[in-house]
């Protein structure tokens, strides 16, 4: 049998809570590589231009943590409750995983 990547996160949604338009909300997602081979995280985009993830690049050796961090900054967006996806591919057993991130942004006080 060939040897693979498996990547497994500790949490797929993160909830922000509600926060006011001005403050820039940042996660950090974890994962572990759980299979038998390096695991190659070929990319992450978000669902808009708001949402901005960084992830490791380098590949995670089997038994090894990754993570994957997600900025987003709502400000001129429309305030209230919002859900953004971010799709991460792999060359893992599970080659895409969805991430997601909510809340609820409130207007600044003017």
């Amino acid at each position: 049998a060939q040897k693979q990547a498996k990547i497994v996160f500790n949490k797929t949604t993160w909830n922000f809570g509600t926060f006011a338009e001005s403050q820039i909300q940042t996660c950090t997602f974890t994962f572990k590589n759980t299979g038998d081979a390096p695991l190659i995280i070929n990319q992450a985009v978000a669902s808009c231009g708001c949402t901005i993830p960084s992830y490791t690049k380098a590949p995670i050796k089997p038994g090894e943590k990754g993570e994957i961090k997600v900025t987003y900054n709502g400000t001129g967006a429309f305030p209230g409750h919002f859900k953004k996806t971010i799709t991460v591919r792999t060359n893992g057993v599970t080659e895409l995983t969805r991430l997601y991130i909510e809340g609820v942004m409130s207007e600044n006080k003017k």
